[in-house]
Parts: structure tokens; C-alpha cells; sequence
């Protein structure tokens, strides 16, 4: 070996030492990492065991940030079963199927696969134009009868004679009636979306005719509402040509409900009378106004409106004791008695009459108590207590009968709301047009039926009877 050979080796034994002194000292300070991370595992298991003991209690700035545990844990709330599970999927209509047939990468042949994922996009078609249809009737002759023969315009197509067809009156009536919107906002919608221009006057001739088609369908709803075991009742003003008038509500509850609304100038008793006219004799649901005191069958108050009445009593007498205990012994009544009718037993028709001869007892010693005190606060409410002391607890005998009369409010509300857009009608034919079609396509949401759908299907089945 010469001595450059050795000057090599020992050039190269240095090297190696000074890496292995390198290595040395990062195993030493990686040790000591290891010791300290050791040490934070011991304080953090320390820690956690003391919480799991419950010896710590973290506190937060004013209230306790966690429950102490001599505390009892407030009940959770449950959540409502539609609440509590995730977005249910729509039925697809159409299918897009998306995959690789190469690598974006390297551009290899793809083949097989599984489905990794789903997601659905909801939207609408286009809106489609108006279909117009030339219906061309060839005439021929016949020498055996010896006369020409054309056929006849095919059923469910138009309203008399014009060329609209169903699928737009149905559609202008839906927009009118059960969206409420006015003839200017409909023309702008059909032309906007469908490309279909109508007059103003084509507008209300459209749906004039719509609702003289539907007149026998309307008095049937009317037989409908006096044959019925219970009927709800009410009014509300509606201007016609700037005269003030009424609009009287009947409608029934039940799977199958019926609305029937008529407009008249008067809002005295023999409208409601003419109204449900002689065939009625089931039980009368309305508000203590007195037009509805002629009926002689009978019959159940609003209590909605008589608690509402005891409300603004206390709040205007807030300072006499009298007040606010006889408006609260006669809200007692009423609990008591919704408590009664809604129990887990239903009750027997025995128990139901003695339970209502006992609130009609009490009821009318309520009234005594202050009926014939001159200035008493209550003597307004006592007196209407008694007498209409027999039609307060009528809900209590008959099953499934309302203790008031919100199902003839709120089905009337969509008429209130759009007197306040429009201010009414203006001439008697527009009344009767609106009040026969409010009544279909009221009875039609009531059943919870697709409005435009029924009216569609509704005036075909009219036409094809024609």
C-alpha cells in the first residue's frame, strides 16, 4: 500500500467520524423531544382522569361553562319526526351518467367501474308555448241519406265558442283565484313565459265563462253545506262598484270539505237563512254577532272571540281584583272543558251531557254574578254569557265539533286579503264570477287538492258531459 493510498483511507476515516458525531448529536436532541412529549403525556392524562372524576369544573365568564355534577341534567327536547331525518330524494325524471373512458392523466383505457357518488339537480324545463291547433272539418256527401256530413267539434276543447281552450282557463282562473294575482300581472306573466298575449276583456270573458260553466257544480257545493251535520260560519265586507257590501262564508270540516261563499248587500239574518235555507239541521258554528241568533237549531259560539273579549277586560281594568278573578274563572271553564273532550278515554255520550249540564250550571252562575251589576266592568260579558249560556259547550256533546270558529276565518282570509288589493268588483257580474270561483277552488285547497289540476280536469269532464 503506498502512501497515497493511506492519505485516501484516512481522509476518509475522518469523514465518517465527523458523520457519526453528526448522527450522536441529533440521537441526543431527539431524546430529549421524546422526554419531553413524555412528560406532556403524563400532565394530560393526569388532567383528563381529574375531569373524568368530576374534581375540576371549568368556568366560563358569568355562568358555568359545564354542569356541575349534583346539578340533575335538564330533559332534552325532542325533536319532531320531521325534523329529525335528512332531506328525502325526489323520484329522478332523467338520467346523466358521467365516467372517464381514458385517464386524465396518463390517457389509459378506462373499463368497469361501480358508482362512486349521486347527486340530483332539480329544475325546469323551458316553459312551452301555446299549442295552437287548426281543427279543419271536411265535409262530405252521403247519397244513401242524401245530405252532407261534417263532423262536430270534438269535446273539452273551448268554452262556448271561443278559441281559448281549457288548459289556459285553467290556468288564468289558478293565477286569478287561488294566486290572487291582478289582470295585469297574469297578461304579463303568459306573455313573459309562454309567449301568449290576452286582452284585458279576453281575461275577464275567459273567466266569466269559466264561472258560468261551473254554476251547477257551485249550488251542488251549496247542498253539499246544508247537508251537512256541521256548518262554520262568517262575513267580511267587499265593495261592489265602490258600494259596500258582504260576503257570507259556509264551510264544513271533515275529509271532505266544502266552501260556499255568496255576496249580498245586507248582513242581516235573512241572508243566513236564505242561505242554508230549510234542508239544515246540524250544528251552526259562528261568532256571537246577531244575525246568526235566527237559527233555531243548534248551535256553538266562537270562544276564540269570547277569551279575546276577557283578554282586553283585564287589560283595560288592570287594577280591580273582580275583573281579572271572574275573567279567569270563566277561562277555567273553557280549559276544563277542552281538557274534558280531548282526555286519553274518549268519554260516552252520558258522561258528555253530565259534564255539560255542569259547565252550563257554573257558566250561568257566572253570569248572575254580575249581569245585574250597573257599571261593573263585567256586566257586558255576563250578560253574554247568559244568553247564549246553551251554545258555549256544544263541543262538549257532539264529537269533532271546534270550540270556535278559526277554520271559517282563515278560509275566508284569502277573500280579505284580496279586498285589500283590488278594493272588491265592480259591477254585480264580477261578484258573481269571483264568488263562483272562490268557492271551487277554496273547497279544491281545502282537500288539499293541486288547484290547476282539478280546475283542468274539472271543466274537461263539464265539456265531455255537454
Amino acid at each position: 500500500m503506498n502512501e497515497q493510498e493511506v492519505a485516501m483511507l484516512q481522509a476518509e476515516n475522518a469523514r465518517l467520524r465527523a458523520e457519526n458525531r453528526a448522527l450522536q448529536e441529533q440521537v441526543a436532541a431527539l431524546h430529549g423531544q421524546v422526554q419531553a412529549l413524555q412528560d406532556q403525556v403524563a400532565v394530560a392524562t393526569a388532567r383528563v382522569s381529574e375531569l373524568e372524576q368530576g374534581k375540576v369544573h371549568r368556568r366560563g365568564i358569568g355562568k358555568s361553562a359545564s354542569r356541575r355534577r349534583d346539578e340533575p341534567p335538564k330533559p332534552r327536547r325532542q325533536r319532531s319526526p320531521e325534523q329529525n331525518a335528512g332531506r328525502l330524494l325526489d323520484p329522478p325524471t332523467a338520467f346523466e351518467q358521467h365516467q372517464y373512458e381514458r385517464c386524465p392523466d396518463c390517457d389509459y383505457p378506462l373499463r368497469g367501474g361501480s358508482v362512486w357518488w349521486r347527486r340530483q339537480v332539480v329544475d325546469l324545463p323551458p316553459p312551452p308555448p301555446p299549442v295552437v291547433t287548426e281543427h279543419t272539418f271536411v265535409r262530405r256527401w252521403c247519397p244513401v241519406c242524401r245530405k252532407w256530413c261534417v263532423p262536430p267539434l270534438p269535446a273539452g276543447q273551448t268554452l262556448g265558442q271561443g278559441r281559448l281552450g281549457v288548459g289556459i282557463a285553467s290556468l288564468v282562473a289558478t293565477l286569478r283565484i287561488s294566486l290572487r294575482l291582478p289582470i295585469e300581472q297574469i297578461q304579463l306573466y303568459l306573455a313573459t313565459l309562454h309567449g301568449l298575449h290576452l286582452s284585458t276583456g279576453g281575461i275577464v270573458d275567459l273567466l266569466r265563462r269559466v264561472a258560468a260553466a261551473s254554476a251547477p257544480a257551485v249550488a251542488a257545493l251549496q247542498a253539499e253545506v246544508q247537508a251537512s251535520p256541521i256548518v262554520h260560519a262568517d262575513e267580511t265586507g267587499w265593495r261592489e262598484n265602490g258600494q259596500h257590501g258582504y260576503i257570507w262564508l259556509l264551510t264544513t270540516p271533515g275529509p271532505a270539505p266544502v266552501c260556499y261563499l255568496a255576496r249580498d248587500r245586507s248582513r242581516s239574518h235573512q241572508v243566513l237563512d236564505q242561505l242554508l235555507g230549510d234542508r239544515f239541521h246540524g250544528v251552526l258554528v259562528s261568532d256571537f254577532y246577531a244575525a246568526y241568533n235566527s237559527y233555531t237549531g243548534k248551535h256553538q259560539r266562537c270562544w276564540a272571540h269570547l277569551l279575546r273579549d276577557l283578554h282586553d277586560l283585564k287589560a283595560q281594568h288592570p287594577a280591580q281584583a273582580s275583573v281579572g278573578a271572574w275573567a279567569r274563572a270563566v277561562r277555567r271553564l273553557y280549559t276544563c272543558a277542552q281538557g274534558f273532550v280531548h282526555a286519553t278515554d274518549p268519554p260516552s255520550s252520558a258522561q258528555r251531557q253530565q259534564y255539560y249540564d255542569r259547565l252550563v250550571a257554573v257558566s250561568h252562575r257566572l253570569g248572575l254574578r254580575y249581569a245585574q251589576a250597573k257599571g261593573h266592568p263585567c256586566k257586558a260579558l255576563a250578560k253574554r254569557l247568559l244568553r247564549h249560556e246553551a251554545e258555549l259547550f256544544q263541543f262538549v256533546l257532539v264529537p269533532g265539533l271546534s270550540a270556535d270558529n278559526n277554520l271559517a276565518e282563515r278560509r275566508l282570509r284569502p277573500l280579505a286579503v284580496t279586498r285589500k288589493i283590488s278594493g272588491g268588483t265592480r259591477s254585480p257580474e264580477g261578484s258573481t264570477t269571483r264568488m263562483a270561483l272562490t268557492s271551487l277552488f277554496a273547497t279544491w285547497q281545502a282537500r288539499g287538492c293541486n288547484p290547476f289540476t282539478a280546475c283542468l280536469a274539472f271543466l274537461i269532464s263539464l265539456l265531455s258531459q255537454a
